[in-house]
């Protein structure tokens, strides 16, 4: 049985060569000539990339629609591996009473469309020794410990996730909250 998610989400416009029609810098936003700005890449959570393709909670998925795809256009967002791992493990697990929200072909698909539309980053043992003082120091999850670890390791300002405290800052990231 196919997947209500046949196409991905994540692709930009193809040229007919296999290449995206927009350079990264044709897809900048430009307001005005005497005006600059800078673009803040901010860490997402596993949940910013479940509820894309979760109709349960269409708010959310509204929400988490629109920070991808500026994510995309704007190159501001950076993805952990650990959330693409946890994506594919959490949108193929069935629902209760119900097919989970993609079926496994897809869940990849989807995955690997992400590794190309989006920075992802790897931990190493740097971030993993953050990850452990952070958990005690913050009395987090390991999961989360390790997530926010990312964001600390990579110099990310700003962690997107409904896991942690919204506004507080941990080191030096802060937790945001956008479903709030």
């Amino acid at each position: 049985m196919p997947s209500v998610f046949a196409a991905s989400t994540w692709r930009l416009p193809d040229n007919g060569r296999g290449i995206n029609a927009l350079t990264r810098r044709q897809r900048r936003i430009v307001d005005g000539a005497e005006r600059t700005s800078t673009v803040v890449a901010a860490l997402v959570d596993t949940n910013i990339l479940v509820y894309r393709f979760d109709p349960r909670f269409p708010d959310r998925q509204k929400i988490s629609t629109e920070i991808l795809r500026r994510g995309i256009a704007e190159d501001s967002i950076r993805v952990p591996h650990q959330a693409i791992m946890e994506f594919v493990a959490a949108v193929t697990k069935p629902l209760v009473g119900a097919m989970p929200l993609l079926l496994v072909q897809d869940a990849i698909r989807e995955a690997e469309e992400m590794l190309r539309q989006f920075t992802v980053l790897y931990p190493d043992e740097m971030l993993l020794r953050t990850a452990l003082r952070g958990a005690v120091a913050y009395q987090l999850s390991w999961f989360d410990a390790h997530l926010w670890a990312y964001a600390e390791h990579f110099g990310l300002s700003e962690l997107l996730s409904e896991d942690f405290q919204h506004d507080r800052l941990y080191g030096t990231v802060r937790a945001v909250n956008p479903f709030l």
